[in-house]
């Protein structure tokens, strides 16, 4: 599964092929590269970044997507690590931020609330894989700075 360079990119460089909660660990993979990308890029890079490999996600997630006969399949990942770059970009570095974060992105990544559900519906190619998680981290964002406004950047 992992010979194609767009299968290893949509299952998240192999953390899509957990044997559960393969989102859950394809979401984790995106802390060590956000704090590579912290660490040896300017904030112009670390957006680069982020609007590559959200390039490259699509084209294998749409890739994958037709090869495993599933346009979404539970395994590709690379959507749960574009988005979750971006949270962590706003977020900053500080770790229990960035568990809060963590645990509001995948809540909003598995309820799937409006329109993020309509979106995964409508969508069965890899833009579509990609644009409900985005949606995921833009509520992720609003509720964690609702949060940090209401109770203080503690």
């Amino acid at each position: 599964m992992l010979r194609h360079p767009a299968h290893f990119i949509a299952l998240g460089f192999g953390s899509g092929l957990a044997p559960f909660a393969p989102g859950t660990f394809g979401t984790l993979v995106a802390i060590p590269i956000a704090a590579l990308l912290r660490a040896y890029a300017s904030d112009v890079g670390f957006v680069a970044a982020i609007v590559l490999l959200f390039a490259v996600g699509t084209w294998a997630a749409d890739v994958a997507g037709r090869d495993l006969g599933v346009p979404d399949h539970g395994g590709i990942v690379i959507d749960e690590i574009v988005a979750f770059l971006i949270v962590l970009y706003f977020v900053g570095g500080d770790p229990l931020h960035q568990a809060f974060a963590f645990l509001l992105f995948r809540v909003f990544d598995i309820a799937k609330p409006p329109p993020i559900r309509q979106v995964d519906a409508a969508l069965k190619n890899g833009i579509g894989v990609m644009v409900d998680d985005l949606l995921a981290a833009g509520y992720t964002l609003f509720v964690f700075a609702l949060v940090v406004r209401l109770v203080g950047n503690a």
